[in-house]
């Protein structure tokens, strides 16, 4: 069984094409999306909307803009490394800031990965696509 992947994004265009880019590349993990922060924080512990999801079932990867309303990315980050239950979960933030300091503050906070969105809807799918084949196919997870 795949593990679900979460997409924190709150532009519908960015959701349709990552939905896009995980079917050209055959990834079967259901992709899981909140449109904000503080959805994501809410999803991840179980807490709001979610309420009564089992939270010992984490996604395999969480996929986060920077941007975000209500909670911004850095701090659904903060939030993820802080606590004990979801300290490793591998976090990949997907923005469009190549801002030095949001680069330096995401892995200051634990981010495993950070990726420009590239503008082009071609590069875009294909940037996708290369973080779902090494987060899901070729990336060995911690074990609990």
């Amino acid at each position: 069984m795949h593990k679900d992947i979460l997409l924190v994004e709150d532009n519908p265009d960015d959701v349709e094409l990552t939905r896009i880019a995980f079917q050209e590349a055959k990834i079967a993990n259901r992709l899981v999306v909140v449109g904000d922060g503080a959805e994501a924080l809410d999803y991840l512990f179980g807490r709001g909307k979610h309420e009564g999801r089992d939270v010992s079932d984490l996604p395999s990867i969480v996929l986060l803009d920077l941007n975000l309303p209500k909670v911004d990315g850095r701090e659904v980050l903060q939030a993820i490394r802080a606590d004990e239950a979801t300290r490793t979960l591998p976090v990949v933030v997907l923005t469009t800031s190549t801002e030095p300091f949001d680069v330096e503050a995401s892995y200051a906070l634990g981010v495993n990965s950070y990726i420009q969105k590239p503008v082009d809807f071609e590069q875009f799918v294909w940037a996708v696509k290369q973080v779902g084949l090494y987060w899901l196919v070729l990336n060995h997870p911690r074990t609990a």
